[in-house]
């Protein structure tokens, strides 16, 4: 078939930063589809006009019944870089889609600041939550960060003040390639700039020497988390990260998840992975909430039930971490559930649950080991050792 559906970008400049092959097929569309701001840009008084639908799902509705006509979808920028054109192509056979991209607002921002591409983070919050950002606070690390709107760059300063980031250099870039173009700059600890709601923000971050140093490698610091007591300790939960390995869109399912730290911990170590807590106690879903909020992995989702049952409906995992609630029958129905090739990883501390694994791994398999640490503590004067609880850690991988 051929394509009918066309999805451009555009910048500032309008029809004018078009390639004449591009431009033709915007002058002569049927119908066009975008934001008040992209009908300015790309006025075609001959071609039916359509404004982004609420909810956004809807668009996918409104494209299907005008199959066969002339449809461009207009995106800024680059459509397959943060934007609608990923999420389009999911629903329609790529011969009947022609994606024409514009440069992004990451390469034009690049470009003003004078950096690297291959050198720096891209990121969006653009009508996502913006604490998500926190997990790339790092370093002499930059950022560049499509923002939701004109208050987004103060909410970002305060989270890079609050961590002993403040002296990081801010610069917020607005209508990049048009004759309005606008440039504010300064530093995280004194931000105070009234910005259009339009913008793209470069961070190159600044440590100061007391600064919370937070890694997305696994193995936090027990204090970053708030707990009570209950918690799959540091030394153990890099050990069980590096069991689960953290993959780029892959879902864990965390059983017994307490405060969420192997979870959080997940969802910091790949991007885009995800990860589902499944906890009885409302007061712990509280502290794995609170936890993922502040150590910018806010997509956490929590479920509120007991192993086995609470498991059923869910989607399959990639990775399965059983922290709580072991018995044969939850085993089961994790293992069932688990996709090919998928990790699953329990710790134990009680006799009767070691004694459980030893049989799960007589019948499967997999590696069984047993981590003991100890930690220096002040004995008066002096210093000695402090054991903590050993712990049995069974893993395998699904063949």
């Amino acid at each position: 078939m051929k394509p009918w559906l066309h999805i451009v970008g555009i910048g500032e400049d309008g029809m004018d930063g078009l390639t004449p092959a591009t431009r033709a097929v915007v002058e002569a569309a049927e119908v066009i589809v975008g934001g008040a701001r992209h009908h300015v840009l790309a006025a075609n008084p001959q071609a039916e006009t359509l404004s982004w639908p609420s909810p956004f799902n809807a668009l996918i509705d409104d494209l299907k019944a005008r199959r066969g006509k002339r449809v461009v979808v207009l995106a800024t920028g680059d459509p397959l870089w943060f934007s609608v054109g990923a999420k389009i192509g999911r629903h329609f056979p790529p011969d009947e889609i022609t994606f024409h991209p514009q440069l992004s607002a990451f390469q034009l921002a690049a470009a003003r600041m004078g950096w690297s591409m291959a050198d720096l983070e891209t990121l969006t919050v653009h009508g996502r939550p913006v604490e998500q950002m926190i997990a790339f606070i790092q370093p002499d690390v930059r950022l560049l960060i499509l923002t939701t709107g004109a208050e987004t760059p103060s909410q970002i300063a305060k989270f890079l003040a609050e961590r002993g980031f403040g002296k990081s250099r801010m610069t917020v870039l607005s209508r990049m390639g048009g004759p309005d173009e606008g440039r504010f700059e300064g530093l995280a600890e004194s931000w105070d700039h009234t910005v259009p709601s339009f913008n793209t923000l470069a961070v190159e971050c600044v440590a100061a020497p007391d600064a919370a140093l937070l890694p997305r490698v696994p193995g936090l610091p027990d204090a970053m988390f708030t707990h009570d007591g209950t918690m799959t300790k540091r030394e153990v939960r890099a050990a069980t990260l590096a069991k689960l390995m953290p993959m780029r869109g892959a879902l864990l399912w965390d059983v017994g998840t307490g405060c969420g730290s192997v979870a959080v911990e997940w969802l910091r170590a790949a991007r885009y992975a995800r990860a589902i807590g499944i906890e009885p106690r409302a007061d712990r879903r509280t502290m794995a909430a609170d936890n993922a909020q502040a150590l910018g992995v806010p997509a956490l989702e929590l479920v509120d039930g007991r192993v086995p049952d609470a498991l059923s409906g869910l989607p399959a995992p990639d990775a399965i971490f059983i922290g709580g609630g072991l018995s044969g029958e939850t085993f089961g129905a994790c293992w069932s559930a688990l996709r090919p090739l998928g990790r699953i990883v329990v710790n134990a501390v009680t006799l009767e649950s070691q004694t459980l694994l030893l049989e799960l791994h007589k019948t499967y398999g997999g590696d069984l080991v047993q981590i003991s640490v100890n930690r220096a503590e002040t004995l008066g004067s002096l210093t000695g050792w402090s054991p903590l609880r050993p712990v049995t850690q069974w893993s395998l991988i699904k063949r």
